[in-house]
């Protein structure tokens, strides 16, 4: 990791100003300034984890209680009948700034959006490749 202080790092630090919601020991919310619905949040950990991979379970836990409480919060606020909660782990996923973020986007009857699947063609895959992957998966759970 760079010596550089991410963007929100910055933020957090009163460097740059945000539309703070939240701000704990632990964890920082606040507006994300490219919304893509009203009230869209940015849940992040004060520590600059690049990715969740980095955090441990009890780090992400702490994110996790705010979560549990922001997510209502976010969508009484606006109104909203529901709200995606999603994390891109990775530059491959669309993360674009290297601090792991929680992104509470609250959704609408009406939005069009759709479920997550809208974003994939989806994976063709077989019960052998299927049981093939939740054995690696199970097993990396146990190293």
């Amino acid at each position: 990791m760079s010596d550089e202080k991410t963007l929100f790092e910055q933020i957090i630090a009163g460097e740059i100003p945000s539309f703070t919601v939240y701000e704990d020991e632990h964890t920082y919310a606040f507006l994300d300034v490219n919304p893509l619905a009203p009230g869209h949040t940015l849940l992040i950990p004060k520590h600059p984890y690049e990715r969740l991979n980095d955090m441990s379970a009890e780090e992400a836990g702490e994110v996790f209680g705010v979560l549990a409480d922001l997510v209502p919060a976010v969508e009484a606020a606006v109104g909203a009948d529901a709200s995606t909660v999603a994390v891109n782990n990775g530059e491959e996923a669309g993360q674009e700034v290297p601090h792991v973020h929680w992104h509470i986007i609250p959704r609408f009857e009406d939005d069009n959006v759709g479920p997550i699947h809208r974003l994939f063609d989806g994976a063709d895959l077989d019960d052998d490749e299927m049981s093939d992957i939740a054995a690696e998966i199970a097993s990396g759970l146990s190293d």
